[in-house]
Formats: structure tokens, C-alpha cells, sequence
């Protein structure tokens, strides 16, 4: 095609502009905020917030970007693999899982890297402005319309393009100029979680010696509430840091006052007590609020604008605490990848795209909104069969802690390696059922 326009440039535009290099003559990422070196600008709140790169999403990043692990090593961030990746569920260690690899590394450091990548591809150029309007003629997108980030000296320019991709995130205008241009927007599923977190940073020593990452949630013993441990996770980052988040519902949201972080740290499994204990905290805490999951599903409707695709959180945002978000941006992008490679009519509207993506979407929904429901203050909807499902589900995850082969097909579908289907296996099931009768 002769040109591609990404309205967003941040994790989900930037895989979109790897991927669109292969494909386009010019590809224009339009960005509003003035990113540093370091990765820091934007205004999205939650880029301060610990995030997880998972192992699906750590191999969408060597296939788009190879070598970019050891890029990321050498500049400070940190590989986890075998014992440095712990997860605790109830504050009991789960079983090990053979292959564990986990990066630790802030989300500014790891878009700082991506976006030098991509800013040195052939094909790609980046142009500080703000999209104000979708362009629309003829039954498909041609362009955007752009003007100067902030309130003096504004002036409008079309840019047109045989391909428009929406990556401006949760915030995203595109369903508001759909509907200005005439056309419905997509229908959105939801499901209110009413979440907290918040990130703090501190010194890093020895204290734990090879740990990279910690994790620990609340689970069936528990009835997935703060009452044996509090839920939260730390990684060892660039620049001899911690990064440490921790995470609760509703009244049990965290705040930003430092001592009571550092007490619920000290409520937390041993290595985040550890870092409370004996690292001094860097700056202030960060927190950020989550209302709802969210996810727009194109594929129901009758007519959608041809040259016109939505990547990453445009798409879907779920719950945070699972660590989905960056992934899905990679596999959103994987799938515009396999909708370009059928060579399809720009004028057409890409719903081969949208069911590819979809897909993804639907594993990432499943799991996320299975384990919200176990929350009381989460009040549906409610999937036919809840009841049954969420005792299997419960048996399985009490299995995960104690077995191997049990926590590595677990771990397989948490870091989205496998479908949600693949917990159904009637194989891996009697095998939990004989670890939890063996005791």
C-alpha cells in the first residue's frame, strides 16, 4: 500500500508500525506527546504502574524486534528464568514451572527501546500532532485529520491513507467520529471490577538475591480476598530498582500515603516484606484506578468503514492485575499481520482482521472476567454453567500449587501460550483430581 496512518504511538502503535513497514510505502505513526529518551512523556497515568510483559508476549517482542531481549539486558533490565520467576497463590509457592522466563523492566524503559527500533525502520516517520477526526469517503477511511497539540496556534491538515489504525488506547475518539461520519459504532462488552493499584519504586541490593520477579495473589483457600495475603508482585528493573505494585478492590483500593504502603507490603508473601523490610522507597507512590473491563466487538455489525482496523487497548482493555494489556497489543498486531498477508481490498472492510483479533480478545476476556467474578462486588453477567466451571477452576488452581505439570498447562494459558479450552483437557483434569486425592 502507499500509506498506512497509526493514530497513537505508544506499545500497541508501535507493533502496529513494525508490522505496517513490511507492508506500506510510508508509514505515519501520529503521536500528541513529546516522548524523551527514556520512554517518558506521555500522559497516560498507568505507564508508572508495574507491568507485565507475559512469555507470548516476550516472544512477540524477539519475533517483531529480534535480539531485543539483549538490547534490554545490556541496558539494565533483567532477565528472570527456573527459580528468579516466583508466583504464590494464598501465600503458599507454586509448584515450578520448567522454561519459566520473565523480563523485569519498567514500561517507559521497554516503549524507550521498541521506539528506537521503530523509529529506524525504513518505511516508518513519526509526526507530533493530534488526530481530531477520521476521514471518511466513499464507504471507507482515506485519512485523518490532525492539528497542533495544544490550545495556541492550531492548524488543520488532512493526511490521507490507504490504511487508518485506531492504538489511541481506552481514550480512543473513534466510536464518537464513526457516529459524526454516520456509521454505528462497535458494541461494547463490559464488566465493572472497580480496581486499585499503585507502584512504588526502591533501592536494590542483594536482599533477595537472584529474584526478578514476585508475585502473589489471593485464591480458593482464601475465596480470593486479602485475608492470608495481600495481592501484589515486584520486579527488579533497570537502574538497581524495585518496582513493586500492590492491588485491591473496591474499599481495599490502595492509596497513595507511603506508610500504609509499606504496611500492606509487610502483609504481602516473604520477598515483598523482604524489600519493605530493608530497601528505602524512591519518590512517591503512584496509584491508578480501574472501573471496568471493556472490549469492542466489530465483528457484530452489519457495515464498518473499509481501511480502517483497531489495535491494542482500542480493542480491549481487562483487568490490569492479570498482565494481559501489553500482550495483547503484540497478538492484535500478529493478527493485522495475517489479515495484510491475504493481500485484501483496502476499500473492503477488514473483517478477517477483526475475527483474527477478536479471537485473541475472547481467551483474554475468558480469563479475566471468569477470575473477576469470583469478587462479590463484581455482579455479572454471569456465563451459563458460572457455578460448575468456577469448582473446576478451583480444584484446578489448588492443583497448581502443588504439581508441576499441573502449573505449567496453568501457566501456559495465563500467559496467553495457549488458549483458555486448553484447562479443559480431560488428561490435565483427572491428573489434578489424582494430585489433590494423593494430598
Amino acid at each position: 500500500m502507499r500509506r498506512a496512518i497509526i493514530m497513537g504511538g505508544s506499545y500497541a502503535g508501535l507493533f502496529a508500525a513494525r508490522v505496517l513497514n513490511d507492508y506500506a510505502e510510508d508509514v505515519v505513526v501520529v503521536e500528541s506527546d513529546r516522548i524523551g529518551e527514556d520512554g517518558l512523556g506521555r500522559r497516560t497515568p498507568q505507564r508508572q504502574q508495574l507491568h507485565a510483559v507475559l512469555s507470548m508476549g516476550h516472544t512477540q517482542m524477539e519475533r517483531w524486534f529480534p535480539g531485543i531481549t539483549d538490547d534490554l539486558v545490556k541496558g539494565g533490565a533483567l532477565l528472570g528464568e527456573g527459580d528468579d520467576v516466583r508466583f504464590y497463590l494464598d501465600g503458599r509457592l507454586k509448584a515450578p514451572v520448567a522454561g519459566a522466563r520473565m523480563l523485569g523492566a519498567t514500561r517507559p524503559f521497554l516503549e524507550s527501546h521498541l521506539r528506537r527500533r521503530v523509529v529506524g525502520l525504513k518505511h516508518v516517520r513519526f509526526v507530533h500532532a493530534e488526530v481530531t477526526d477520521l476521514v471518511v469517503r466513499g464507504g471507507r477511511a482515506v485519512g485523518v485529520m490532525t492539528a497542533a497539540p495544544g490550545d495556541g496556534g492550531r492548524i488543520d491538515e488532512t493526511l490521507e491513507a490507504d490504511l487508518v489504525v485506531d492504538a489511541m488506547g481506552r481514550s480512543s475518539r473513534l466510536g464518537e467520529w464513526l457516529t459524526r461520519h454516520g456509521w454505528a459504532e462497535a458494541p461494547v462488552d463490559r464488566m465493572r471490577v472497580d480496581l486499585g493499584y499503585a507502584t512504588a519504586m526502591f533501592h536494590r541490593g542483594d536482599e533477595l538475591g537472584t529474584t526478578v520477579i514476585a508475585h502473589s495473589s489471593p485464591g480458593p483457600a482464601s475465596d480470593y480476598q486479602p485475608t492470608l495475603t495481600e495481592p501484589g508482585a515486584l520486579a527488579a528493573v533497570e537502574g538497581d530498582q524495585w518496582s513493586v505494585v500492590l492491588a485491591g478492590y473496591a474499599d481495599h483500593r490502595p492509596g497513595p500515603d507511603r506508610e500504609e504502603f509499606l504496611r500492606r507490603m509487610r502483609r504481602c508473601v516473604a520477598p515483598i516484606r523482604t524489600v519493605a523490610d530493608t530497601c528505602s522507597m524512591i519518590g512517591d507512590v503512584k496509584t491508578y484506578r480501574f472501573v471496568e473491563s471493556r472490549r469492542r466487538v466489530h465483528s457484530r455489525l452489519s457495515r464498518f468503514p473499509g481501511g480502517l482496523v483497531v489495535v491494542g487497548d482500542a480493542l480491549a482493555s481487562v483487568n490490569p492485575v492479570y498482565g494481559q494489556g501489553l500482550t495483547l497489543s503484540a497478538l492484535t498486531a500478529n493478527a493485522l499481520a495475517v489479515h495484510l498477508r491475504s493481500a485484501p481490498a483496502w476499500e473492503d472492510p477488514a473483517w478477517r482482521y477483526f475475527r483474527l483479533a477478536e479471537a485473541v480478545v475472547d481467551g483474554a476476556w475468558q480469563l479475566s472476567t471468569a477470575a473477576d467474578l469470583a469478587q462479590p462486588h463484581v455482579t455479572g453477567p454471569y456465563p451459563r454453567g458460572y457455578r460448575v466451571q468456577k469448582w473446576v477452576a478451583d480444584k484446578l488452581t489448588e492443583a497448581s500449587v502443588i504439581d508441576p505439570v499441573v502449573n505449567t498447562a496453568y501457566m501456559s494459558v495465563v500467559n496467553m501460550e495457549r488458549p483458555p479450552k486448553a484447562l479443559t483437557d480431560p488428561r490435565l483434569l483427572c491428573r489434578a483430581a489424582r494430585v489433590l486425592i494423593s494430598g
